[in-house]
């Protein structure tokens, strides 16, 4: 595994819309942004907390925004400290090629945000996409809203019935394997080798539901994130401290765990 530390899970703007979309994930979560969602306020957040890169994730929330989030995202990936993840829309006709041109920069992962995206996860018009993706990229999912699970975009169920047809596809559940529908991912994700990360999750979740995750996902399958600019990476890390008592070496594992997506 890599001595490398990360945050496997933060947001990274384009500098003229960066103040427009963190207002927006204020409007939409209503939790108050720590950072200002720009490259140089996650590099300062990083060196704060003692990380070496973040992943930076985008997604396409129609199908023309998908070759302009795409291209930011290849420009990220030129940043030493940041492994960008590009994105994907199934109404985006060109998806194919969108996915050669992602793996030619050295982009190694994708990311889906169904409720921002408006796409049913368990729409079979991704099914193509996620079978192309198998084996080629990592796939980081947000999962999980205020809604029910059968009546939102996403769901630990949802995401669960996709590992099953697409079983060599690589997936990383986001916020615990689900916002907010924490008390469905144990079942869910029974049997399954489905990767979680820590982002908007450990300030949220309660003593007993957090436990029980803890102790039925196998800690090889955690990673740290920090959903910046949501939450700035140190923060996240001293409520890791706090919440999850890990030993030094899972501690260290957790942090370092996300580089083996990149080696």
């Amino acid at each position: 595994m890599s001595s490398l530390k990360y945050d496997a899970h933060a947001h990274v703007f384009h500098p003229k819309i960066a103040a427009k979309a963190t207002q927006q994930l204020y409007d939409y979560y209503r939790i108050p942004p720590a950072g200002d969602g720009t490259l140089a306020g996650l590099l300062t957040g990083l060196r704060a907390a003692g990380l070496d890169r973040a992943v930076a994730h985008c997604a396409a929330t129609t199908p023309a925004q998908v070759v302009l989030a795409n291209d930011w995202a290849i420009h990220l990936q030129s940043v030493p400290e940041i492994e960008a993840f590009g994105t994907f829309h199934p109404d985006f006709a060109a998806w194919e090629k969108e996915f050669d041109r992602l793996a030619a920069a050295g982009v190694r992962g994708l990311k889906l945000h169904p409720d921002f995206q408006k796409i049913w996860l368990d729409d079979p018009q991704l099914s193509p996409m996620f079978e192309a993706a198998a084996g080629r990229f990592v796939m980081m999912f947000h999962i999980g809203d205020e809604r029910r699970p059968d009546e939102n975009f996403s769901s630990p169920q949802k995401l669960a019935a996709i590992k099953r047809r697409f079983p060599q596809l690589t997936m990383i559940a986001a916020h615990l394997g689900g916002y907010l529908h924490w008390r469905h991912v144990v079942e869910a994700f029974a049997g399954l080798e489905i990767f979680v990360d820590t982002s908007s999750a450990l300030p949220f979740i309660d003593d007993d539901l957090l436990t029980e995750i803890r102790l039925n996902i196998p800690l090889d399958r955690w990673l740290f994130g920090s959903d910046f600019p949501l939450a700035m990476p140190a923060t996240e890390i001293g409520l890791v401290k706090k919440r999850l008592q890990l030993n030094a070496r899972e501690f260290d594992e957790l942090l370092t765990r996300a580089g083996q997506f990149f080696a």
